[in-house]
């Protein structure tokens, strides 16, 4: 059941450290999202008990498959980690080999691998023979311009049993600059028999649609795209189905999706956590609304779970008499 849903998944939320937690996984699902990772979990047997760990691993309640992601670069301890996480009701352990930031690739873990195609294949073939679960792999077009083997990669995963693969379009050089390119994606899935799901800069149906036809990608998968905007999936999948876009979001609906959210961080965190960690979804979802940043900068004063909560809502409400319709920039012409 789990590897025909990797079969059939055409719109994934990408893993993101810091903002693909449980309650934000489970509004991606809501709105159609249908394969949702965890947020990248150590390796690292020392700290698999902190607060941050257990956070990741909590899946209580979770609809849909429950897949972890796990990143490091020693073979034995990324299998071992796989173990356990499946012990814990992972139903899929994704690798990350995409991660471009400095204290990931500083411990050759994440896009750094990219460098090292023989650790790439014992990577693989190890975690893939360590559990009886699908194993996927969200990775880049390679470390520079001039070392871009995704095709080598999409290889070495196939040969390894790998179910799935995620590519991000840039290298790791580029980190998020500059516009993601699909041209060795569309190659990838020309050669490979893999599922492949297209990521970066997917910021709109349109823009999904135009992936998944220059690639020939079985899936787009989204992740900054969706910050401050989670419904984008559901006009994505209408958008593909019908070739329109389907109503705009009345805006009061939004804001009861936005408290709700909001919300449900203060309960998985608690409070003092949760207003904290709230801050920057509250960002996003203000970003396109009249006086959006100055509300931002109000509400980040804010210490309590419960002003922050008040405080938002009555910036809502006072929004709401002056919009029908949620802003969306895929709808401006």
């Amino acid at each position: 059941m789990t590897l025909a849903a990797l079969h059939q998944t055409q719109l994934a939320l990408a893993p993101m450290a810091g903002i693909t937690d449980l309650p934000f996984r489970q509004l991606a699902r809501q709105f159609g999202a249908q394969w949702a990772a965890s947020e990248m979990v150590t390796v690292n047997p020392d700290l698999q008990h902190t607060a941050k760990t257990r956070h990741r691993q909590n899946h209580a309640g979770e609809s849909g498959v429950i897949a972890v992601q796990i990143a490091g670069s020693d073979p034995a301890q990324l299998a071992a980690a796989a173990q356990h996480n499946v012990a814990l009701g992972a139903q899929v352990i994704d690798i990350n080999m995409g991660c471009p930031v400095k204290k990931v690739c500083n411990v050759l873990a994440g896009s750094a691998l990219l460098q090292n195609e023989k650790l790439v294949a014992q990577i693989l073939n190890a975690v893939v023979r360590a559990v009886n679960v699908p194993v996927t792999l969200k990775t880049r077009l390679g470390w520079d311009d001039a070392h871009q083997n995704i095709p080598t990669i999409a290889q070495i995963a196939e040969d390894a049993g790998i179910a799935a693969l995620a590519i991000h379009g840039r290298t790791r050089s580029q980190m998020y600059r500059g516009a993601a390119q699909y041209d060795l994606i569309t190659a990838v899935k020309q050669q490979s028999r893999l599922p492949i799901w297209a990521n970066g800069d997917i910021t709109s149906p349109q823009k999904a649609a135009a992936v998944l036809a220059q690639t020939g990608a079985d899936a787009v998968m989204i992740g900054r795209g969706a910050q401050g905007q989670p419904w984008l999936f559901a006009d994505i999948r209408h958008y593909l189905q019908h070739g329109t876009l389907p109503p705009p979001m009345p805006f009061q609906a939004a804001c009861e999706i936005i408290l709700h959210h909001l919300a449900a961080m203060h309960r998985f965190y608690g409070d003092n956590a949760g207003t904290r960690i709230a801050r920057k979804h509250i960002g996003w979802y203000l970003a396109d609304l009249p006086e959006g940043e100055a509300e931002r900068r109000r509400l980040n004063t804010l210490e309590s779970a419960e002003a922050q909560y008040n405080g938002l809502a009555a910036f809502l409400a006072a929004q709401s008499e002056q919009h029908e319709y949620w802003p969306c920039p895929w709808r401006q012409a």
